[in-house]
């Protein structure tokens, strides 16, 4: 069974990198499902409400790490409801160049993984 994944990442600067990972979901053997969960509304006072309903039906968050995840407020508050939740997350180095940081809120013990396939099924079903 696919487990329902929610993708955590900066919109100012990595949306193509949400959109390559939700293409690879569609792969036939991928072992996890997106339902783009994505907030579109606007940022209101109460968008953590919806984040944490959203986060909460998932199995896993998948945070994609780009260049300045640091400063995205939005995955900093999105991996925080994850750990609140107790939902698990990884970390997925979002650059080839390994150029990237993490989001604040996460753990000094959170590794960044590299993006590859193979390294994707592995950390989905919980091998980290």
């Amino acid at each position: 069974m696919r487990k329902k994944a929610f993708i955590s990442f900066d919109y100012d600067h990595d949306e193509e990198l949400k959109v390559a990972l939700v293409g690879q979901a569609k792969n036939p053997d991928s072992p996890f499902s997106i339902n783009d969960m994505s907030i579109k509304e606007a940022i209101t006072s109460n968008w953590k409400y919806y984040a944490r309903q959203r986060i909460r039906k998932c199995d896993v968050v998948i945070v994609i790490c780009g260049r300045y995840t640091n400063t995205a407020t939005g995955v900093s508050a999105e991996l925080t409801i994850a750990q609140e939740e107790g939902v698990p997350y990884f970390l997925l180095c979002g650059r080839a160049d390994g150029n990237v940081v993490k989001p604040r809120g996460a753990l000094s013990t959170d590794k960044i993984y590299t993006w590859s396939w193979e390294n994707l099924k592995l950390l989905i079903n919980g091998k980290r």
